[in-house]
């Protein structure tokens, strides 16, 4: 996932942020808007311990539990996926609404592209429904290659 102005792209980000947390009646405080900053300051997978060095450079050390929590809060405003593979995070391009996460991550420049896929969605939810299961969530992640990168070999 690429675009033309990062710096909007953060911002807009963190306009989402506000006013999902805003109607949840959440409340996105300074630490967790930085850390999501941080997540959100490269399209490729952040892990919490590059946050933590991260946002200590701009002050006062910032402890573990600290950043943790920030990203446990993340995640459930549905603000950022976790990366299982990658035990890692990135930002959720569309948090305003109910999706099933399918993040594309290129093992050569480490973009990764989310996008969501309403026929995939329904076979998961077919699957679940079959077998009784209660989904709580659900990321499917691919490795391979971009298309950019793809093409440049």
């Amino acid at each position: 996932m690429s675009c033309a102005n990062h710096d909007q792209c953060i911002d807009d980000a963190l306009a989402r942020a506000e006013a999902i947390c805003a109607r949840s009646g959440a409340r996105l405080t300074p630490i967790r808007r930085d850390v999501l900053r941080e997540v959100w300051s490269s399209h490729e997978a952040t892990k919490a311990y590059d946050l933590i060095e991260r946002l200590s450079r701009h002050g006062d050390q910032v402890k573990p539990p600290t950043v943790y929590r920030a990203l446990d809060f993340l995640l459930e405003q549905g603000l950022i996926h976790r990366i299982e593979s990658l035990n890692a995070f990135v930002g959720c391009e569309h948090p305003q609404e109910p999706h099933q996460a399918i993040l594309l991550i290129c093992d050569q420049c480490g973009d990764i592209l989310e996008e969501d896929n309403p026929a995939v969605r329904a076979a998961l939810d077919e699957l679940a429904h079959q077998t009784g299961f209660a989904a709580r969530s659900a990321v499917i992640e691919l490795r391979g290659l971009c298309r950019a990168c793809r093409t440049a070999h």
